[in-house]
């Protein structure tokens, strides 16, 4: 036994050897091959991107602030906003597809469409500067600067600043400046130092502003336009109205006179709300669902040249979204045995005070968003519940979980089809989009099986797909049509009428009105002001009237 445990240990030790002398060879390989590519360092650093230079109080009146990546409607109000407290500032055309080609050139490989559509939309311009405007890369450097948002979280938000940096670079525009607007921490300078801009209530109130009034602008076109009786009217009216609220932005005058005039814009554009049309509800990815260019195939018009009224998500929603989160947050760690100390802790804070003035915030949110909203004519259009999102969306997926809409893009698509919202909804997000993919090809399938009458598209956008999105949408459009003649048709029949008779009621009842609606019922329009023009008549006027009506 001794002998031949021996001559295993013998051959063992031999094997060993062996492959520690080709272990040393490999090494020594490895080590001359470094040292060739220069590669090889006694201390290895780590990475570090520098920091450009600081945007100074001294350098404001010689600065001017560049920003985009919100509606065009919103993007020029803000610009009058933050131009009425002296900066000098200007919003960038919406993102095309030459952005797109600039973004691909300079930005890293395999990037999400949001990112090489706002890069590359940064460093066009930067580009018509130079090259048109003749512009020195010194003095480009010098007199601007950009503003983007951005975030923590597990796709590019968290490394949005120094994408745009590493493109600047490429581009030629090494040292560009560029401010990072938090999702929660709000305006920094994320490429450090102190930032000349004034944090202070003028800054945020005015900004509050410009976004609650493009998204009531926003809302009312796309209420509007898809029964305008003469083609470009709306988009008319409501240019006057941009330029009105503009103006009293820029000049911080009293809006409601500017309210009051784009109320008389948009009472003179004539409509005909007896054409049945479906409701088709965006949602998904927030930069995707909100553009309007080339980035989502320029979806909102597509859908209403099919045919179809679009309803798009607010930008006050994600603001609500975001007070709502910190409402949540807060009344979970309260109960703690111990305040937590990091960085969304409650350690040194007032847990009651902080869930007061969030509550606050919400209502006052609300109040000023109605507010504007009646003077300027948008009726019956209620900001969502967040409470009541997070309670649906909940048994599906968990309200903790967070990254782009979080559980609201679930909860949206039950409450749109519980409630009859819309006959249609569409997810739109980024190719590779994490959390919008997790949710829309995941949890929503699950959705659309406990609610079979659901129709429901996810779609996704990398810039060159147009034809395939159009084609999908066409397809699951003709069932939403259905849906709306449907719902038309049963609105007929309810009330005893025919479309004859109707169209002869609708010259003098709201069919014609462009900024009063009808009860909701269902969620064609059409349909909705059949039950709405019964109700505000009454059967008697029908009755009376029924000879008349008939003899047409």
């Amino acid at each position: 036994m001794n002998r031949i445990g021996k001559s295993v240990n013998t051959k063992d030790n031999g094997q060993f050897q062996v492959q520690h002398s080709h272990e040393d060879e490999l090494r020594r390989f490895q080590i001359e091959l470094e040292k060739e590519l220069g590669l090889h360092q006694q201390k290895k650093n780590q990475w570090f991107d520098p920091v450009p230079r600081q945007f100074l109080a001294k350098d404001r009146a010689t600065t001017t602030i560049l920003f985009g990546g919100l509606t065009m409607v919103h993007d020029y109000l803000v610009e009058g906003a933050l131009k009425g407290l002296g900066y000098q500032i200007k919003h960038l055309d919406c993102p095309d597809n030459e952005s797109l080609r600039f973004g691909k050139e300079f930005g890293n490989r395999g990037q999400c469409n949001p990112t090489y559509f706002t890069v590359g939309n940064l460093i066009k311009y930067l580009c018509y500067l130079r090259d048109v405007e003749g512009k020195s890369k010194e003095e480009i450097i010098r007199n601007y600067l950009f503003i983007t948002s951005g975030s923590c979280g597990p796709c590019r938000f968290g490394t949005y600043v120094t994408e745009y940096r590493k493109a600047l670079r490429d581009a030629g525009f090494d040292g560009f400046r560029v401010l990072l607007f938090q999702q929660q921490d709000g305006l920094k300078q994320a490429t450090g130092g102190e930032s000349a801009l004034k944090l202070d209530t003028s800054f945020f109130i005015s900004f509050l502003k410009a976004v609650l009034l493009g998204d009531i602008l926003n809302a009312l076109g796309y209420r509007i336009r898809p029964y305008e009786v003469e083609k470009g009217a709306t988009e008319a009216a409501l240019s006057r109205c941009k330029q009105h609220l503009y103006d009293a932005l820029s000049r911080r005058r009293w809006l409601i006179p500017a309210l009051i005039r784009c109320r008389k814009e948009l009472q003179a554009v004539r409509v005909d709300r007896t054409q049945v049309k479906p409701k088709v509800s965006i949602i998904g990815e927030f930069w995707a669902m909100t553009t309007e260019g080339d980035g989502n195939y320029q979806l909102q018009r597509f859908l209403e040249q099919e045919g179809a009224e679009v309803d798009v998500q607010s930008v006050t929603a994600w603001i609500l979204y975001l007070i709502w989160e910190g409402r949540y947050d807060t009344l979970r760690r309260m109960n703690l045995r111990e305040s937590d100390s990091g960085h969304y802790g409650l350690q040194g804070k007032k847990p009651i005070l902080h869930l007061r003035m969030l509550w606050v915030a919400d209502r006052a949110l609300r109040i000023m968003f109605q507010m504007y909203a009646k003077i300027i004519g948008l009726y019956n259009y209620h900001l969502p519940d967040m409470d009541e999102i997070a309670r649906v969306a909940h048994e599906h997926y968990d309200n903790h979980l967070r990254g782009g809409e979080g559980h609201m893009e679930v909860g949206k698509l039950i409450l749109n089809v519980k409630k009859r919202k819309v006959n249609m909804t569409i997810s739109v997000k980024p190719f590779g989009c994490m959390p919008s993919s997790g949710v829309s090809d995941g949890v929503q399938s699950l959705i659309t099986e406990k609610y079979p009458e659901t129709i429901f598209l996810p779609i996704e956008t990398t810039g060159d797909g147009a034809i395939n999105v159009y084609s999908r949408v066409q397809m699951m459009l003709f069932k939403a049509k259905q849906a709306a003649q449907q719902e038309f048709n049963e609105a007929l029949t309810k009330k005893g009428f025919t479309v004859e008779q109707l169209q002869k009621v609708a010259t003098r009842s709201k069919f014609i009105h462009p900024l009063q609606t009808s009860r909701h019922v269902v969620a064609c329009t059409a349909a909705n002001a059949v039950y709405g023009t019964c109700r505000f008549t009454g059967e008697l006027f029908f009755r009376r009237n029924k000879e008349e009506i008939e003899g047409v």
